[in-house]
């Protein structure tokens, strides 16, 4: 069976359609793509709405790594005294704050952006000039809250 798709632009798709005993398979017949290709990422400028997005997945990134460091904290400190005695001695050294701050710092930014995704499910700020307000009210809540993280850490 061939079905012919042809789109506004005058273009043509033409797709085979074949029923084997496996399943049902497709054959695409290549189409002329004439878009012009970007693929320098340096050159292409990201809107404040993508780039809270794409830093809230990587928070997700970073807070799932950052919880098997807590994990081996936590279970260094249950293994007996000493071990208490060991975390809390490393708690108070810089290197350690800074990444446990880090690890917290991704845990605020991801908290503040997935309740701007959940106000956004709820059908608010679903336009392009609500998309920016509540992408900037990201980046100061998230500002704000890690400067406090980090003054409560040190």
């Amino acid at each position: 069976m061939v079905s012919r798709i042809s789109s506004d632009c005058g273009r043509e798709l033409v797709v085979t359609l074949t029923a084997p005993v496996s399943g049902l398979h497709l054959n695409w017949l290549p189409v002329k793509d004439n878009r012009p290709k970007n693929l320098d990422l340096y050159t292409v400028r990201f809107p404040l709405p993508a780039i809270t997005s794409i830093l809230h997945r990587i928070s997700g990134v970073f807070i799932f790594a950052g919880i098997f460091v807590l994990l081996w904290l936590l279970s260094e400190s249950l293994t007996s005294e000493s071990g208490f005695r060991n975390v809390q001695e490393w708690l108070a050294a810089t290197p350690v704050k800074l990444v446990i701050w880090a690890i917290l710092a991704g845990l605020l930014y991801h908290l503040i952006a997935g309740i701007k995704h959940l106000v956004m499910d709820m059908g608010i700020g679903e336009t392009l000039e609500g998309a920016n307000i509540a992408a900037k009210l990201v980046v100061v809540f998230s500002a704000i809250a890690i400067v406090l993280a980090g003054v409560w850490i040190w």
